[in-house]
């Protein structure tokens, strides 16, 4: 059975027109996973910039109404696992704001455990949040920045993605090819003036774990502020940056895998 988060009931209810920033000029950034964990983080950091119209969205309506309070967003309730759920959370992105310049793809859910034992139907909602969802909203939103030859999209990936880690086969899977696909986007879109950036967080202190159902209980490393990554993110924004491991160290299990695969392999084994 699913380890379900513990949600209240969703309902996306109305979503009105508030006025399109495209008309004055002022950008506007949507951040998926809003509701709390790095994704809330990400907002927070955003409207304390200022000069974007923020829109947020999240599975929780009560926590993203709290987070789109403090920052002065509008809050886009959708569960991305639905069927209709990265399509209708653009539609009413674009409804309310008229535009979509900075797309932050931050929402993700895990699941712990042997694989041998995964309920198939826990397989099917990490893939669809963690890469369907995804891939998903970025096809809704290119074919705009194409157009306007401008357009940043930040995709939130997973050191499990670089290296694997035991017990997480799915998430790891539906981290890595995220990461690939962030690759293969890059090298499409960047002709046409569309930014893709691939920020890789080691283990980060938020809800995530308790909600795949098994707590972090490894010594090291010790899981960073959700405010690191969001700094992370800002700054990528800021100067335009491919990927970003966060904290930088953090790339060195992926060189060392590329350099040296048999120590690494061995490496892997003992310390999974």
């Amino acid at each position: 059975m699913i380890r379900p988060l513990p949600d209240a009931p969703l309902d996306r209810g109305h979503v009105r027109d508030t006025g399109h920033p495209a008309a004055t000029g002022t950008r506007v950034a949507l951040v998926t996973g809003a509701s709390s964990g790095i994704g809330a983080a990400i907002a927070d950091r955003i409207a304390a910039e200022g000069g974007w119209r923020l829109l947020v969205s999240g599975r929780h309506r009560e926590r993203l109404d709290r987070v789109a309070a403090r920052t002065s967003a509008l809050a886009l309730p959708v569960d991305l696992a639905a069927p209709e759920g990265p399509e209708a959370l653009v539609e009413d992105a674009l409804r309310a704001a008229g535009r979509v310049d900075l797309l932050i793809a931050g929402a993700g859910v895990g699941w712990a455990g042997p694989f041998a034992t995964m309920p198939p139907a826990a397989i099917d909602q990490v893939v669809r949040v963690d890469l369907l969802a995804a891939m998903r909203l970025v096809r809704m939103v290119v074919p705009r920045m194409e157009a306007e030859r401008r357009g940043h999209i930040v995709l939130i990936g997973s050191v499990a993605g670089t290296v694997g880690v035991r017990g997480e086969a799915v998430y790891s899977a539906a981290k890595a090819a995220l990461g690939v696909f962030a690759d293969a986007l890059r090298h499409e879109l960047g002709r046409a003036g569309v930014r893709v950036t691939h920020v890789v967080p080691g283990v980060v202190d938020t809800p995530f774990f308790a909600r795949r159902g098994t707590p972090y209980t490894r010594r090291l490393p010790r899981p960073l502020p959700p405010e690191r990554i969001a700094d992370a993110v800002w700054d990528a924004v800021e100067r335009g940056r491919d990927e970003v491991y966060v904290p930088a160290w953090m790339r060195l299990p992926a060189v060392v895998r590329a350099l040296a695969p048999r120590l690494y392999h061995r490496l892997a084994a003992r310390f999974g």
